[in-house]
């Protein structure tokens, strides 16, 4: 296939280059198809394509019919002229974009399309470009009518696909010359599905501040004026109150009010099994027991430095670690498991339980000597039956997180239903409440929240006490079969009335680990995902 020749050539620059290589393009009979003229540096820089009309002309010669121009001093061939190269790299750098792009001239001519408008228009590139606007599904385009009207122009669209339905939001405006003619249009198309992921990072706070926490209520701002005075401290603090009511991100509030430059670091002591609780915390040297990693492992204390570390329910931590925990906050230093060398650690320290440690440490199931190391300054939070003033302004935030989850359209609650939420005395707390909300979003078929989708966790009046029964006997089925059936029965009224795997553990007499064995053996992770103790997952 015959292609065209392209060539730079390089002249101390003067009046007459244009003129003299077109008269010497002429005389040998050939045609310039393109010529681009760059000044720079008292050098003018001429890219030349050639088509020779079939004379075959190699580069050599045509290398050395150029050499004999006035004032030359350089000529190659080129693979591609600069105006080429440019279009490439616009064609990358659009391609490289979220959004699909697509321009038009005056005419409706399409002259630019990327990639991610080819995927979602699924046509290929090649049927796009040099093709006419209203010749793009789906007809009633909207960069169409920005050509026919010259105004701005956006709604949401849909285009159907080889690979189903593409729904994606698209805004044309016209584009203008400096005298304010019309020469064409563009398109940005952006996905619904990237949109509303967009939307929910935004809304979505980076770390929670004081400024999240929803109330008007006296209790929740005097609590809030107070772990705002504590927080720039140095001083221990310990956080109470019941499940659910949101002791870890009053914590988190509570790092970032402090300013500390480090991270926040959770750790759920009823979740973390007793063998390794200690090499979690403290971390370990090289060989310090089998399977140690190489070079050994820093504990959650030193990961800390500069932060924040957060011992959520501590009264479940054994009474062994409680030591060791105590020497950390008294001496400021670790030391890993199977070393000798003393590690300082910089890291605030935030405590939180929802159980009596007083009457704990009564029973010598809490050391007396941390009790008071870590109640330094206590933060009770009040659980949500004592301030039901502050329900309609969380049910609102709650709907608007759900809706815009479920992509569904606003949702408000009506009287009755307000007042039913009121008068529940609330066990879970706000976390119950999340639940409650989030499952009347997803049965409610209106914009109406009514008291016919309300339904709360507890059982009916009169059933046992999580509303499970003995499975009744089956003839049919082996005795292992019935067995087990029986076993998961009891393992889950144990988990669901203790707050946490240890307590549940103590509860059916069973070692920690066995308890954990048995949970993945019945697969009992989903029943966990609303319930105030951790799943297995959280502590591989």
């Amino acid at each position: 296939m015959h292609k065209n020749k392209k060539f730079e050539l390089i002249f101390k620059d003067r009046i007459g280059i244009v003129f003299d290589i077109t008269k010497l393009i002429q005389r040998h009979e050939m045609n310039i198809v393109s010529m681009e003229v760059e000044q720079q540096d008292g050098y003018a820089q001429v890219a030349l394509e050639i088509d020779d009309r079939d004379k075959t002309v190699d580069t050599d010669t045509l290398l050395k019919l150029f050499s004999t121009l006035p004032g030359i001093k350089n000529q190659i061939e080129l693979k591609r002229l600069p105006q080429e190269k440019r279009e490439l790299w616009f064609r990358i750098l659009f391609d490289g974009m979220s959004e699909g792009i697509i321009s038009v001239d005056s005419r409706g001519i399409i002259s630019t399309v990327n990639s991610v408008a080819c995927r979602i228009l699924d046509m290929p590139y090649e049927a796009l470009i040099n093709t006419h606007v209203r010749e793009v599904n789906p007809k009633d385009n909207i960069l169409l009518d920005c050509v026919e009207k010259r105004i701005p122009v956006s709604r949401r669209k849909s285009a159907v696909t080889s690979t189903g339905r593409v729904e994606f939001y698209g805004s044309a405006k016209p584009i203008l010359n400096s005298k304010g003619g019309f020469v064409g249009a563009v398109l940005l198309m952006k996905d619904l599905k990237e949109v509303k992921a967009m939307v929910d990072a935004v809304m979505t706070p980076i770390e929670i501040n004081f400024n999240d926490f929803i109330g008007e209520s006296r209790d929740i701002k005097n609590l809030i004026s107070f772990a705002k005075k504590t927080a720039k401290l140095e001083t221990t603090i310990s956080i109470t109150g019941e499940s659910g009511t949101g002791k870890e991100l009053f914590a988190q509030a509570i790092h970032f009010e402090s300013g500390r430059k480090g991270p926040f670091i959770p750790i759920n002591c009823a979740a973390l099994p007793e063998a390794l609780i200690e090499s979690e915390l403290f971390g370990y040297v090289d060989g310090a027991f089998t399977g140690a990693k190489k070079k050994g492992k820093p504990g959650l204390f030193e990961a800390a430095k500069n932060g924040t570390i957060f011992l959520d329910e501590i009264g479940d931590m054994p009474i062994n670690t409680q030591a060791k925990i105590l020497r950390v906050l008294q001496d400021g230093f670790v030391r890993r498991i199977g070393g000798v060398k003393h590690i300082p650690v910089n890291a605030r320290v935030i405590t939180a339980t929802n159980k009596n440690l007083h009457n704990m440490v009564a029973t010598n199931d809490f050391r007396e000597d941390l009790f008071y190391r870590i109640n330094v300054l206590t933060i009770q939070i009040p659980p949500l039956r004592e301030r039901l003033s502050d329900i309609s302004q969380l049910v609102a935030s709650f709907l608007q997180q759900f809706n815009r989850k479920l992509q569904k359209e606003d949702q408000t609650i009506t009287v009755e239903a307000l007042e039913q939420l009121s008068n529940y005395n609330w066990p879970g707390n706000v976390r119950e409440l999340r639940n409650v909300i989030e499952r009347a979003s997803i049965l409610s078929d209106s914009s109406k929240i009514t008291t016919e989708v309300i339904h709360f966790n507890t059982k009916p009046l009169g059933c046992g006490q999580r509303c499970r029964t003995i499975p009744p006997i089956e003839t049919d089925k082996p005795l292992k079969e019935l067995i087990g059936k029986y076993e998961r029965e009891l393992l889950l009224d144990a988990l669901n009335s203790t707050t946490s795997i240890r307590s549940a553990a103590k509860k059916l007499d069973l070692s920690h680990t066995a308890l954990l064995r048995k949970i993945q053996k019945y697969q009992l992770r989903n029943t966990m995902e609303n319930s105030p103790w951790e799943s297995p997952d959280s502590i591989r």
